[in-house]
């Protein structure tokens, strides 16, 4: 006898479709799992047989059982399959009967415990969405990942504690259990509590290119003494980025499924990533990477913001890496099995201690930091020692909060959104040389300052065009249309030499 159930395999982002086969002939009792599964895959077949025995049911006895997971030539990873795997063998064994319309318009994933209870797996929100590409109108997921699996309109959601409760559902004899999902717009628990920028005493040249940053999604380099603050600005930082997008949510949220990161009580995250990121960490882990490719740090702060805290210290390999991913906001990652593309649309910001507080000399640290990084970081900020006037006056005297600066900040995205409707981009930093040309006309006072800065500044063609998005997007935070003299002028002063 011969059944077919479907699941789902984790590829990068996306899930391709599995096709669960399972078959019996009279033999030697053994049981095979074949299709390029990995050791996880194999280990199937000890806790399946414990579970389904566990849940009271029996296998077949002299039959020889083989398991196929098609397509033949696509790695399957995990134990995400053992619940296909059991379902499968209690139908071909006759311990359970299901109706056909029911048991094949679904998907099944889940890993079984040996008492038959099934435990959170990876990668849910992808597989609920490539169901609904595939037209499957039902998945059966773990319970702790049904609000998960929830997220996706239009595809009902069977989320269970174990196979019993699975088999009583799939008869009819139960009705599946009520899942709560966070309702649109509502306000989910930070990953992180966020610094206010009121917190943060003096440093009001830095707050206003943060602010900046933050307004056209721009990256910074913090330079400055030990203790002057850069860490608590980069930290403060989050706190005037606006919420993310139904959309970006979603993308977010998909990433740390499939990195098995995202908490069990936190089914969708609202609030920008933010990951601190330390020198020592290796290339792989910052890329991403492994033998089965998964999101490293610079997917995991997709949407959000990547701190690279002692930049100078990154060795020069890892900090080379970044540099794909700043100009294309994805990463690919080869394998001989193939390759993956994972987002990496990420606000970089780096913080530093000039030549003269570092242990390295400045020629070792520009070896370290190369000239294309460079072009691709848009302000570069001084971060002095504070005021000790600052350090003694009362707590948020007479500074703006992060809730004003958001709000201006939130203002200039609208205006962006805007002017960027008919285009697949959202933010300034995301325009091309052709937007650019189209969307940013200059006048001669402004051509004329830029000229001088290629001249006495030696920028690069790309740090001209960063330059003019730096200055579009002071333009948007001051409310004006057009780029004027005032606005290139600011922008010119935050593409600053790290030589400090």
């Amino acid at each position: 006898m011969l059944t077919q159930l479907t699941s789902f395999a984790t590829v990068g982002l996306s899930s391709e479709k599995v096709t669960v086969e399972v078959g019996a002939i009279r033999g030697e009792p053994k049981m095979y799992i074949v299709g390029l599964g990995d050791t996880a895959v194999q280990e199937s077949k000890q806790r399946v047989r414990m579970a389904v025995r566990s849940s009271g049911y029996t296998l077949p006895t002299g039959r020889n059982i083989t398991v196929n997971l098609a397509p033949a030539d696509l790695r399957k990873v995990g134990p995400r399959y053992d619940l296909a795997i059991a379902l499968g063998l209690l139908i071909v064994h006759g311990s359970v009967s299901i109706p056909e319309e029911i048991l094949h318009d679904a998907a099944y994933i889940g890993e079984l415990a040996l008492d038959g209870a099934l435990r959170h797996v990876s990668g849910v929100l992808s597989t609920a969405i490539a169901c609904r590409e595939h037209g499957i109108s039902t998945i059966v997921v773990p319970a702790a990942n049904g609000p998960e699996a929830a997220l996706v309109p239009g595809l009902r959601v069977i989320a269970v504690e174990n196979l019993c409760e699975l088999i009583a559902i799939l008869n009819g004899k139960k009705n599946p259990p009520s899942i709560s999902t966070p309702a649109a717009g509502t306000n989910m628990a930070p990953l992180r509590e966020s610094i206010d920028f009121a917190d943060v005493r003096g440093q009001d040249h830095a707050k206003r290119a943060l602010e900046i940053a933050a307004a056209g999604g721009h990256n910074v380099l913090l330079s400055g003494a030990p203790g002057a603050g850069k860490t608590l600005l980069a930290k403060a930082f989050r706190s005037i980025l606006p919420p993310l997008t139904e959309e970006e949510s979603i993308e977010v949220t998909q990433i740390y499924s499939v990195a098995n990161l995202l908490p069990h009580d936190l089914p969708l995250i609202r609030q920008r990533p933010f990951r601190l990121v330390h020198h020592t960490a290796s290339g792989v882990s910052i890329v991403g990477g492994g033998q089965i490719p998964g999101p490293g740090e610079i997917s995991l702060a997709h949407k959000g913001v990547l701190f690279l805290d002692e930049l100078a210290e990154f060795p020069a390999q890892v900090l080379e890496v970044l540099r794909q991913p700043l100009e294309d906001r994805q990463i690919t990652i080869s394998r001989a099995q193939g390759s993956v593309t994972f987002p990496a649309d990420f606000i970089m910001v780096a913080a530093m201690n000039p030549p003269k507080f570092s242990s390295g000399r400045a020629d070792r640290i520009h070896k370290r930091i190369s000239a294309p990084l460079l072009d691709r970081i848009d302000l570069t900020i001084a971060v002095d020692p504070v005021n000790v006037e600052d350090l003694q006056r009362e707590p948020r005297e007479n500074v703006e909060t992060s809730v004003v600066i958001l709000d201006r900040v939130i203002a200039a995205r609208e205006r962006q959104r805007r002017r960027f409707a008919k285009l697949p981009i959202n933010t300034n930093k995301e325009m091309g040389v052709k937007q650019i040309d189209e969307l940013c006309p200059l006048n001669d006072g402004c051509l004329a300052l830029l000229k001088q800065a290629v001249q006495h500044l030696g920028l690069s063609a790309r740090a001209y065009h960063r330059t003019i998005k730096v200055a579009r997007t002071i333009a948007d935070l001051t409310g004006d249309d057009g780029i004027d003299q005032v606005h290139v002028a600011e922008a010119l002063q935050y593409r600053q030499s790290i030589e400090g």
